[in-house]
């Protein structure tokens, strides 16, 4: 990425629901192995130097890893998303209308191909956002 200039989508003032920040703390320390294996992909500017935020709230949802200066929001999809489609698209939609993008991972893929993961965001960052 660093022959390829990124422009940035920062979304300012997002809702932000000052309820949950006691369940994003709690959320954090639980560290769910598949978002701990990303998070050390991705935390300190490891990854093109881009910052992430770990179990950021946005409105009245808690989602995974967010990068504020693209707007973008990234979600590790594990048994916790099963059954629950309605809800899942009503939040995507939510995300969609604050001028979000997301790019989803499954869990599976986070613990067994975890360099193809990280290429596939890679691109998908440059060709949203170069």
């Amino acid at each position: 990425m660093n022959n390829f200039p990124v422009y940035r989508n920062f979304v300012e003032n997002l809702p932000y629901n000052i309820k949950l920040k006691s369940r994003a703390r709690a959320l954090r320390k639980a560290g769910v192995l598949s978002e701990v294996i990303f998070w050390l992909q991705v935390h300190k500017g490891m990854f093109w130097k881009i910052d992430f935020d770990r179990q950021r709230i946005i409105g009245n949802y808690i989602v995974d890893f967010y990068i504020k200066s693209l707007g973008l929001i990234i979600e590790i999809d594990g048994a916790s998303h099963n059954d629950k489609e309605e809800y899942d698209s009503k939040r995507e939609n939510y995300f969609i209308s604050l001028g979000l993008k997301i790019f989803k991972i499954s869990d599976l893929r986070v613990k067994h191909d975890l360099n193809n993961v990280m290429m596939e965001l890679e691109k998908y960052i440059i060709e949203e956002f170069g």
